[in-house]
């Protein structure tokens, strides 16, 4: 069995602190984690967590190959089994409906073919608008699986739907996707 590469793209949420978690399992678990971070994601963990947890360097920009002559996000892209968005922000679920690659994140989502798990994570109004929903149902059209965003108490204070899926249940969908390949 060789060892499956796991694109985990971490966009700028809250929730992002429960991403490291889910490096480090991933890690754990004998999966080859790659994290590429959006700038904002910068904002709430240092790329420095995500690259101790993963053994890995952490891309944050899409010019930050320095090695080859290949681009890197090209590389992340082509040696992708699975790309795993967790927490996927409504920015971040609305640059990939609509094929937007401005960053190394969403330049990698559309280099791919590898399958997309979605985590979500976000203020409930901000989810339940139609737009993100809009955004939803056109990612799903094209294949991506979504996990979440459940119900709970929200950072910003709220009560309802928007927390990022536990990271257990993340795990486990991620599991079953590298296991059917």
């Amino acid at each position: 069995m060789s060892t499956k590469n796991v694109i985990l793209g971490v966009s700028g949420s809250i929730a992002c602190y429960k991403a490291a978690e889910l490096a480090s399992r991933l890690t754990q678990s004998g999966r080859n984690v790659h994290v590429v971070m959006t700038k904002h994601a910068t904002e709430f963990v240092t790329p420095l967590t995500f690259q101790t947890l993963s053994r890995n360097p952490v891309t944050t920009g899409i010019f930050d190959e320095k090695e080859s002559w290949h681009p890197g996000h090209i590389a992340l892209a082509d040696s992708a089994d699975l790309l795993l968005i967790a927490p996927a922000s409504a920015n971040t679920i609305a640059k990939l409906a609509c094929g937007i690659a401005d960053d190394a994140l969403t330049s990698i989502a559309l280099a791919t073919l590898a399958p997309l798990l979605i985590a979500p994570a976000m203020n409930g109004k901000m989810w339940m608008h139609a737009a993100t929903q809009e955004n939803v149902a056109r990612l799903k059209s094209r294949g991506a699986r979504f996990i979440g965003p459940e119900e709970g108490l929200l950072a910003c204070g709220y009560e309802g739907i928007g927390r990022l899926w536990e990271t257990v249940g993340i795990l486990e969908e991620a599991g079953k996707i590298l296991c059917a390949q």
